[in-house]
């Protein structure tokens, strides 16, 4: 092992000093090189380069003189160095390039002079506090712009005026406290502007971005969704803001809008989110709802509600939602399930009710049902009917109730079954236990806990798994033989002596 670790590192060694290489660097086929912990960009670079890669190094200082020879280099990625500052017109003879990133450094300011050609700009982790309009004059052609984790407090729409290809623009982590002016970007379809300082948004500052397909604004200090918003918009992140209601009448012009997430803000109520008619994913856990809505969207797919305060749940509900394939109901207080409350989602197959106040499994749930998880309640039993119908399950957590029994009828039907979660319950381990442990095993199902509560002399042990059950029930079901065996031979003596002719049915059924 000593030899090989030896041997490659004499090879890499030797690599890197080769003529057509330099030291600490690798080239794959002359055309992209690689480079690490290295203190400047190095000479030597071969001149046909297309893709200059660098990162954990110490390079402060980039100079117009790093990059003379590399004529036909299109992308250069200056990750982890260190970099404080650019020179002027650093790149601007690189005609060719395309992408340039140059995240986790040290710079204050934007690059100047940066070629026409660029397409993908990507200065996150920097310290940039200021953008100006001249930083990205001429840049007709760039599509990405990313300036996340920087210092910047302002945007200004006329900086950006000039990038009438951009389709991608991430500000998030920086300090915007506001957008002043109108967004006139034709062909922007993704803006994220998350964990900022933005308290208000105004309705026509997006207006015109016609081709805006995703928002986010999560993480801010909003109160309102912005009104005004394109209508080519397909989804829309508001979580964790300071929203206390929601005016669906307002966002009600977004017929596109496919997901929304409203998670993590002060919502006691999301009453009409029927009027977003192509709804399919609605996000809101972390809220203060206190009830489900009573109409949701027709077409959703996914209901988030976990995280609040709804107690009840009840065929109204969801009468509409046929479509819906997630559910996720769990740390709520949900006491009551109406049975067949979700009768009509007749393509559910996720339902998450765990931390809730559940007395037993609902009745009459979907048999479209994969995963059922009801970790965390306060059930007692599981009756037959309960799971009898579900025969597409394929993972059921019952972990942290109260469950001592389970009765082998119950899992029969459950031909799919193959995750059972048990742990955490206080099973009392007789041998009836066996009969379900043998229909598990013949369904192969992975099964997490089973430890016994009782008898005493069992506490700890797994009635899946624990050998000294299984010996003890064996020699229970010995004695139970042996004595019905005894009491079979004192009945045959005792009929032996009765002076009376029995035919062979007679003689059956008073045995049986």
């Amino acid at each position: 092992m000593h030899l090989l670790c030896t041997l490659l590192a004499l090879l890499s060694l030797s690599h890197g000093l080769s003529p057509n290489c330099p030291g600490r660097c690798s080239c794959d086929s002359m055309q992209s090189v690689q480079c690490y912990r290295l203190m400047e960009v190095p000479s030597g670079i071969p001149s046909t380069t297309k893709r200059l890669y660098i990162s954990h190094s110490r390079i402060q200082h980039l100079q117009p003189s790093n990059f003379t020879q590399l004529l036909a280099l299109e992308d250069f990625i200056l990750v982890a160095s260190g970099t404080e500052s650019i020179e002027n017109d650093t790149f601007k003879t690189l005609s060719t390039l395309k992408t340039l990133e140059l995240w986790k450094n040290k710079l204050r300011g934007v690059p100047n002079a940066l070629p026409d050609n660029l397409e993908v700009l990507k200065l996150n982790d920097n310290s940039i506090c200021v953008l100006y309009g001249s930083d990205f004059e001429g840049l007709k052609k760039l599509k990405v712009l990313e300036l996340k984790n920087n210092l910047i407090s302002s945007l200004s729409p006329n900086m950006l005026s000039s990038l009438m290809s951009l389709q991608r623009l991430m500000v998030d982590g920086n300090r915007i406290e506001s957008i002043d002016g109108l967004l006139t970007l034709p062909h922007l379809k993704h803006v994220s502007m998350e964990n900022n300082k933005l308290s208000h948004v105004p309705g026509s500052s997006l207006t015109a971005l016609q081709s805006l397909q995703f928002l986010s604004f999560s993480g801010n200090l909003l109160t309102k969704i912005p009104t005004n918003l394109p209508k080519s918009l397909l989804s829309l992140k508001m979580e964790r803001n300071q929203l206390k209601m929601v005016r669906f009448g307002d966002v009600k012009h977004l017929e596109n809008l496919s997901h929304l997430y409203l998670s993590q803000n002060f919502l006691s109520s999301i009453d009409g989110a029927q009027l977003l008619a192509n709804l399919t994913t609605l996000e809101v856990s972390q809220n203060q709802l206190q009830m489900l809505p009573l109409r949701l969207p027709a077409r959703l797919q996914k209901l988030d509600c976990s995280s609040n305060l709804i107690q009840r749940v009840t065929a109204q509900h969801f009468q509409d939602v046929r479509d819906l394939k997630h559910l996720f109901l769990d740390n709520n207080i949900v006491s009551v399930f109406e049975a067949g409350a979700l009768q009509r989602c007749s393509q559910l197959s996720n339902l998450a009710l765990e931390q809730n106040l559940l007395l037993s499994i609902p009745l009459r749930l979907p048999k479209t049902l994969a995963r059922l998880d009801l970790k965390g309640n306060a059930i007692q039993d599981i009756a037959v009917r309960e799971l009898k119908d579900l025969t597409q399950l394929q993972v059921l957590n019952l972990r942290n109730n109260r469950i001592s029994a389970l009765d082998f009828r119950a899992l029969e039907g459950l031909s799919r079954l193959r995750h059972l979660y048990l742990d955490g319950n206080p099973w009392n381990c007789t041998c009836s236990l066996l009969r379900a442990r043998e229909v598990l095993k013949a369904k192969g199902t992975d099964v997490k806990g089973g430890q016994c509560a009782a008898p005493a002399e069992q506490q700890g042990e797994s009635w899946m798994s624990s050998k000294k059950i299984m010996r003890q029930c064996e020699h229970h079901l010995h004695q139970t033989e042996k004595s019905k065996d005894t009491r079979m031979k004192s009945r045959l003596e005792d009929f032996s002596n009765i002076n009376m002719s029995m035919d062979d049915d007679d003689y059956d059924y008073e045995i049986y």
